[in-house]
């Protein structure tokens, strides 16, 4: 193994007599995850969910080869794993929420839901049912204890931090959960997966929502959603085309509108600018910096904060309103009294935010939570 600092922290501070449940998807994060801790002195115990099953075939649905890896990888490295069905409980907490935010016009983000409510709540609850102490998932994020509180922050590589889909999770939860890779760089994790010889050194990574895997989205959600057509207008209302329904679009969709051919002498690409819920109209406006993209101001609802309280104390805070954007800085508008809610003004205009995804809330490197974006105010 070649000589690395972070991996030499990340395998510091040796445990003993403790049980970790790790959730193992047969991915290579998952995997590394596990062999860390068991390097590290921990009695660990692989756990395969399955948390979808409605059209389970290999075409799009790749559980049953993710099976036969986690297998695999805890034979090499030496553990016991077992395979336990979230799929029922996937269904009523995550999946119908789903289906109900894409149905009322928003667009939803249910790996933050699943991560609260499956990998972190049934999974977890599973896991002590076994007599663990702690569980542990290849998420690259890191968690700090100190003052009697646990703080998620953000993973050492920034290119890979998944603290945005974890900001739902409590203080309950957290003070269970181990994060063996927040302090690596993807790079480091892949060289361990190749020199420990793991079977799936190579497989690349999951992308996209799980349910849906690689399969065509709009397809899927034509077999749980009905068709509505109505108008798609410019921002000035004239009349482009015809959509099958807003819940087929987001904020800041530019390809399969429908309306290639309709465009002024700019030659500028449309993008989904608004959707009004009432009249069933699309509007889509033209050019990627069209006024109608940007807001400086979003409502939150829904809100959960990590530490359990609203945040206070500063004057200035930094916020992504989807997953991979730069943290930009704002300012919270939040009331003690109505913790569930929140509002945030940014410093500059923020490209398509959109009601439905989550707007997470940053000090610095530290996450304290954040909300579903309700509504922004445009520019």
């Amino acid at each position: 193994m070649p000589a690395n600092s972070s991996l030499n922290t990340a395998l510091s501070h040796p445990k003993t007599h403790q049980k970790v449940v790790v959730g193992m998807s047969g991915g290579v994060d998952s995997s590394v995850a596990a062999w860390l801790l068991k390097q590290q002195g921990y009695e660990v115990i692989g756990l395969f969910m399955k948390n979808w099953e409605d059209d389970d075939d290999d075409e799009y649905c790749s559980s049953r080869q993710d099976w036969l890896d986690v297998v695999s990888v805890a034979d090499l490295i030496g553990i016991d794993v077992e395979a336990v069905n979230f799929a029922a409980e996937y269904r009523e907490r995550v999946f119908a929420d789903f289906l109900r935010e894409y149905a009322a016009g928003r667009t939803p983000n249910p790996d933050v839901l699943c991560n609260a409510e499956i990998k972190f709540k049934a999974f977890l609850d599973h896991a002590m049912s076994l007599g663990a102490d702690l569980i542990a998932t290849g998420h690259y994020a890191r968690i700090q204890h100190g003052d009697g509180q646990v703080q998620l922050l953000k993973a050492l590589d920034a290119s890979k931090d998944q603290s945005y889909f974890l900001h739902r999770l409590n203080q309950a939860q957290l003070s269970h959960v181990l994060f063996p890779l927040g302090e690596l760089q993807k790079s480091v994790v892949r060289t361990i997966a190749a020199d420990i010889g793991l079977p799936n050194a190579t497989k690349k990574d999951s992308t996209g929502i799980c349910f849906i895997g690689e399969r065509p989205f709009r397809e899927f959600l034509n077999r749980y959603l009905p068709r509505t057509p109505g108008l798609i207008c410019s921002t000035d209302g004239k009349a482009l085309g015809e959509h099958m329904g807003l819940a087929f679009f987001t904020l800041g969709q530019r390809k399969g509108i429908g309306i290639g051919g309709s465009q002024d002498s700019t030659g500028d690409a449309w993008y989904v600018a608004r959707k009004d819920m009432a009249s069933n109209t699309l509007f889509v406006a033209q050019g990627h910096d069209h006024p109608w993209l940007f807001s400086r101001d979003l409502l939150a609802i829904d809100a959960s904060w990590v530490a359990g309280v609203v945040p206070t104390g500063q004057n200035t805070y930094a916020a992504k309103t989807r997953y991979r954007q730069i943290d930009a800085p704002c300012s919270l508008i939040a009331n003690v009294i109505t913790p569930n809610r929140f509002d945030l003004h940014f410093s500059e205009n923020q490209w398509a935010v959109t009601p439905g995804q989550s707007a997470v809330l940053y000090a610095g490197e530290v996450c304290l939570g954040g909300g579903i974006i309700a509504a922004a105010t445009f520019r």
